[in-house]
């Protein structure tokens, strides 16, 4: 069964740190690009960072560069999000997606035919 599990969200005060976890069953994350989104209370879903399948190119949006990093353990079949000095704003459920395609269209949600359930982020004092 292919599936995908985020992990690692939670309520943190602004300027603290987490980190996501996206882990795979059911298939090997090598051959696949994955992508982080968000959805934050009636906004659409928004691609937050991807990373590729072959040579490890990232992309960040705007609004996290500098402060998330991704990152992949093949060995693990698992990508990671760090996520350093939280606005209020990057409050909303991250969601990981992984499927095969053009790094340059990996911000758009309907590239990825598999995602997981999505974790709860909260950045409040």
């Amino acid at each position: 069964q292919v599936q995908l599990v985020e992990s690692g969200g939670g309520l943190v005060q602004p300027g603290g740190s987490l980190r996501l976890s996206c882990a795979a069953s059911g298939f090997t994350l090598d051959y696949y690009t994955i992508g982080w989104f968000r959805q934050a209370p009636g906004k659409e879903r928004e691609g937050v960072s991807c990373i590729s399948s072959s040579d490890g190119s990232t992309y960040y949006a705007d609004s996290v560069k500098g402060r998330f990093t991704i990152s992949r353990d093949n060995a693990k079949n698992t990508v990671y999000l760090q996520m350093n000095s939280l606005k209020p704003e990057d409050t909303a459920v991250y969601y990981c997606a992984a499927d095969r395609l053009l790094f340059r269209l990996c911000v758009r949600l309907d590239e990825y035919g598999y995602w997981g359930q999505g974790t709860q982020v909260t950045v409040s004092s």
